[in-house]
């Protein structure tokens, strides 16, 4: 699977502390009902989704700013020295169907500190009590906002899980817009296929304690709304080599126990075809977005790995 120099493996054996949170992640209920009935019946029965609040400690750890755009709310964090050399807008993961989780909020916080770049925080409303089309005008503003007081060019864009799809979208249309591009994208776990359709993912699925395919294709279906979940459109992954050779540099991070690995390496040797500057990195006995596991030496690698992206 590790062909050329597309795809790196980091760790060949989880660290103890990841291992003994994915133990416990193994006895808790999954964040996502691994049905996709089970799914249906918990998001037709749920209250107003709420996004995770911002930790208070943040105030004094960072300049934080808020603002609306598009009707939705947007966070800034600052290092405590001012605005970083980089800045990244960053669209936290959920399936497009939940809102951000309080896990982020280290995420984010660590990226600052280890990388001293500032982060934007799109507190988008998600699916189905908004459409997808409310999230890209959210990430559209952002972008669009970003590029008239930074350099273009030192803009990263990133997300984890559907936040990496949204990052890589918003690449895919600044690309065809042909304006203003992004310096860098950054996408940790990226869900590049809504139909699940590599059966690779069958051997992955019984190691991967968050996702199963049922339920990832169900909730595609939801955030399609209507399109079809195979198109590049809805689906990254299938987008033309023509688009793809016009991304900037790009990184991909993902867990060997995520079923997401499959579609990453797929897509990382259609970007190394198409001429991106481009790299995959892989750990062993990771989960879906381990990074958000911030202690852990895993996370600890991911968030070097980033800072040593942004310096290239």
């Amino acid at each position: 699977m590790l062909e050329g120099l597309t795809a790196e493996l980091r760790r060949a054996r989880a660290s103890f502390l990841m291992r003994a949170v994915v133990w416990l992640m193994k006895r808790r209920k999954p964040v996502f009902p691994h049905s996709p009935e089970g799914f249906r019946e918990k998001l037709s029965q749920r209250d107003c989704p709420r996004d995770a609040p911002m930790p208070a400690k943040f105030e004094q750890r960072f300049i934080v700013e808020r603002r609306t755009l598009e009707g939705q709310e947007v966070v800034t964090l600052h290092p405590k020295s001012g605005p970083g050399e980089w800045h990244m807008l960053y669209f936290h993961g959920g399936g497009f169907v939940l809102p951000m989780f309080d896990v982020h909020w280290p995420l984010a916080a660590a990226l600052v500190e280890t990388c001293s770049l500032s982060i934007t925080l799109p507190l988008y409303k998600v699916v189905p009590e908004a459409s997808a089309s409310v999230q890209d005008a959210l990430a559209d503003a952002c972008f669009a906002e970003l590029a008239m007081t930074h350099a273009p060019e030192r803009i990263v864009l990133s997300g984890d899980s559907a936040g990496g799809h949204m990052a890589l979208a918003l690449a895919l249309r600044l690309a065809r817009a042909g304006g203003p591009q992004p310096g860098r994208l950054a996408l940790f776990a990226p869900w590049l296929d809504l139909t699940m359709r590599d059966e690779a993912m069958r051997a992955v699925e019984p190691h991967d304690v968050m996702l199963k395919i049922g339920t990832l294709r169900a909730t595609g279906e939801i955030y399609a709304d209507g399109r079809d979940p195979a198109s590049p459109e809805c689906s990254p992954l299938y987008t033309p080599a023509d688009q793809l050779a016009q991304l900037p540099p790009t990184r991909i991070w993902t867990g060997r126990h995520d079923l997401f690995i499959v579609d990453s390496r797929t897509f990382a040797g259609k970007l190394r075809d198409a001429g991106v500057d481009s790299k995959l990195y892989e750990y062993e006995g990771a989960p879906h977005v381990f990074m958000a596991i911030t202690p852990t030496r895993e996370a600890k690698d991911v968030f070097g790995l980033m800072k040593d992206f942004l310096e290239s």
